[in-house]
């Protein structure tokens, strides 16, 4: 007997949302009483070693559209290429570096913007280093399975040409959909675009 193929529509469940800013961010949507504060506000505290870096942004569609209510968790190392584990060499990681953040687009402009430490390179345990990079979970409105990508950075060419990750991309004139650009001392730049002829190249992870 041949299975129907009737399905059921979305439920909330399986769309970001704006479900996702209500459990995520409560505070900021006026919400309180949840958290004290909204986790993930940044990914470093007072007296974090390293560059200071800014990098802004905003997340577009293949019409071009900006979508102003995008919601982006990030995780790095610290300035050496380390991570906050205990088991990451015996626990020397920056304590002021949490490496992790949730960052919300601004719901007037879309823009947002993420306030770190620029991190080192991150030496692989089968050899190799991975170019200085944060990486990235993308959800919005309309995106049903969050998006990963990466943030590397256009003045770390010597790195970038060695890391192993960015060498695995087939078609190498994708690879600076990956590259924050410096727009100043400390400033970068760094769009996410979700379709199209210059679409951020995403992993499957």
């Amino acid at each position: 007997m041949p299975q129907p193929l009737d399905y059921l529509p979305e439920s909330p469940s399986q769309t970001a949302g704006p479900y996702v800013h209500i459990g995520l961010v409560p505070n900021l949507l006026g919400n309180t009483g949840i958290y004290p504060e909204d986790l993930g506000r940044s990914p470093i505290r007072d007296g974090a070693k390293g560059q200071r870096i800014s990098i802004t942004g905003h997340v577009r569609d293949g019409a071009g559209m900006i979508l102003r209510d995008a919601l982006i968790e990030s995780w790095q190392a610290d300035a050496a290429g380390l991570y906050p584990s205990p088991g990451e060499r015996r626990g020397t990681a920056d304590p002021n570096v949490t490496g992790w953040a949730r960052i919300v687009a601004d719901f007037n402009t879309g823009d947002w913007r993420l306030t770190t430490i620029k991190p080192g390179p991150v030496a692989l345990p089968q050899g190799g280093v991975m170019a200085p990079h944060i990486s990235l979970w993308i959800v919005a409105r309309g995106i049903n399975t969050g998006l990963q990508t990466r943030i590397c950075f256009e003045d770390e060419a010597e790195a970038n040409a060695a890391c192993p990750v960015l060498a695995r991309i087939e078609h190498k004139a994708r690879i600076p959909t990956l590259l924050a650009k410096a727009t100043g001392a400390g400033e970068y730049r760094f769009d996410i675009v979700l379709q199209g002829p210059d679409e951020t190249v995403f992993f499957d992870i």
